[in-house]
């Protein structure tokens, strides 16, 4: 990595670090929204050295669908633990029971628009006035749209035309009673630059992101893998293939990629050779409608 390219990250971190100084100094009750993945992982290292040698300053939000790797689990258990951080976790499941929603049918039966009521309720519930997200604007065209700061209404809904101009990196975080605000510290970055971040702070990471061996089927070019949350057709041939994975999301929504990848240079090679962005790869979700994501912001989600 070449000293111009460190300098760019260590850019990239002290906005991120601003950014999460920001989100203290403005809200009252701020959380940090946590998957396991690799951009929420890279969040908490940002808020780590924001406060260092304070304690964490943010608990950690897990809407929990009921779909998660169990490497994913494991991790946020580890990490909290190290951190002695505070974890919530509200369940999507108990979301459905409650509130007698419908569960999703077919064969990737995603709970991804049911998080967005399980979400809400956690923020009414907590009173959060800002909840911290790793989204990143190169994921795909409707988080291209976001602000760092990101109002969202007293039905937690997003207008994508009412975003607020954020000149000179300054960040207004006022809102009325009710509404609250999602913050992306990470907007500017590109995956090349998390997995380059990652790898000059050495942070470790759930071990699906290297290569190993896993149940697939294949499914529209994409590799799902075999769990009991997916629906196996007659049809369906089961590989045992080496993959990774770019992105973590649920495993009824989420495929991996053929890969011998097993330390983070070889990661950081792979992605400069793709031509195809993480979630256009891997998220079967994305896929439903050409506005699947920003529908779903539009709603709530982050």
């Amino acid at each position: 990595m070449n000293k111009y390219y460190l300098n760019y990250l260590e850019q990239l971190e002290a906005e991120g670090i601003y950014i999460m100084r920001e989100v203290a100094a403005q809200f009252e009750k701020p959380s940090l929204l946590f998957s396991g993945g690799k951009d929420s992982i890279t969040l908490v290292q940002l808020a780590k050295k924001a406060f260092a040698p304070g304690k964490f300053p943010f608990p950690l939000v897990h809407i929990d669908t009921g779909h998660n790797f169990k490497e994913a689990l494991d991790y946020r258990d580890n990490l909290v633990k190290e951190l002695g951080a505070e974890l919530i976790v509200r369940k999507v499941e108990d979301s459905i029971r409650e509130r007698k929603l419908t569960e999703p049918k077919g064969k990737f039966a995603s709970r991804n628009w049911l998080q967005i009521h399980t979400l809400l309720d956690t923020i009414e519930e907590f009173k959060f006035d800002a909840c911290i997200g790793g989204a990143r604007r190169d994921e795909e065209k409707a988080r291209a749209k976001e602000r760092i700061f990101s109002v969202r209404d007293a039905f937690g809904q997003w207008e994508p035309k009412l975003q607020r101009p954020e000149l000179w990196n300054i960040y207004n975080g006022r809102i009325h009673k009710g509404e609250n605000v999602r913050v992306f510290p990470i907007s500017n970055w590109t995956e090349l630059d998390v997995w380059n971040y990652i790898r000059k702070e050495n942070i470790p990471l759930p071990s699906i992101y290297f290569a190993h061996y896993r149940d697939v089927i294949e499914h529209e070019w994409q590799l799902v893998a075999v769990s009991d949350y997916i629906q196996i057709d007659e049809t369906d041939v089961i590989m045992h293939k080496r993959v990774r994975y770019r992105t973590v999301g649920d495993m009824t929504c989420t495929a991996a990629v053929e890969s011998n990848a097993e330390t983070l240079d070889e990661v950081v090679n792979e992605i400069i050779a793709t031509r195809i962005s993480e979630r256009g790869e891997t998220r079967i979700d994305d896929k439903v409608t050409e506005a699947a994501m920003e529908d779903r912001k539009k709603g709530g989600y982050f």
